[in-house]
């Protein structure tokens, strides 16, 4: 016999909001570790741009100071 009563946990429960949210939670922790991963990666090629000015200008200064 089947039973007349609807389910307790029926599709318009909140049940499967939050079930929906919280399977969203892992991809956005991996998006805030690749967003960390992005400015990283900026930060090193800014310092490889500084560091190459850097010794552009030490050798710049070293070659006038000879003369």
């Amino acid at each position: 016999m089947r039973s007349s009563t609807p389910s307790p946990r029926t599709p318009g429960d909140w049940g499967s909001t939050i079930a929906a949210v919280l399977a969203l939670l892992p991809l956005a922790a991996d998006a805030a570790e690749e967003g960390k991963k992005v400015i990283l990666a900026m930060l090193v090629v800014g310092l490889v741009f500084v560091s190459v000015i850097a010794v552009g200008e030490l050798a710049h200064y070293l070659r006038s100071r000879r003369r």
